[in-house]
């Protein structure tokens, strides 16, 4: 007999899943963050800092390009950056698998609504990280 996919993964077990994938995205992030921290006062805490004239820093980590390059060359404000880019991809990835749980109890209106969901997301992401 065939089993319905209702029957073999549950409502409790698909939320399961989800805060567990929330939980360990933030504690992934955070431990990105906190190595990259480590990292940056390590190589750059020494350097002097004048605080009577203004300096604003330049904006040069403002594209995954420029983060993963930065990481190719352990630069600690790149690791940084990407432990935050990974802290914004965790709900995302929520909605992803969302979307798919929903795609296999085949409810359809909510796959749809949740891809809907995840187009604006993208959408309004991709002019600040894609540059």
């Amino acid at each position: 007999m065939k089993k319905d996919i209702k029957q073999l993964v549950g409502d409790r077990d698909i939320q399961m899943i989800l805060g567990n994938l929330l939980r360990l995205g933030v504690l992934l992030s955070m431990t990105v963050v906190l190595i990259g921290g480590i990292m940056y006062i390590y190589s750059d805490g020494k350097a002097p800092v004048d605080y009577t004239i203004f300096v604003p820093e330049h904006a040069n980590l403002t594209s995954i390009g420029a983060i993963f390059s930065g990481l190719l060359s352990l630069n600690g404000k790149a690791i940084i950056q990407f432990g935050i880019v990974l802290l914004i991809f965790t709900p995302i990835s929520r909605v992803l698998l969302s979307v798919f749980s929903f795609l296999l109890e085949r409810d359809y209106m909510y796959v749809l609504i949740g891809l809907i969901v995840l187009t604006i997301i993208l959408f309004s992401l991709s002019n600040k990280l894609v540059g």
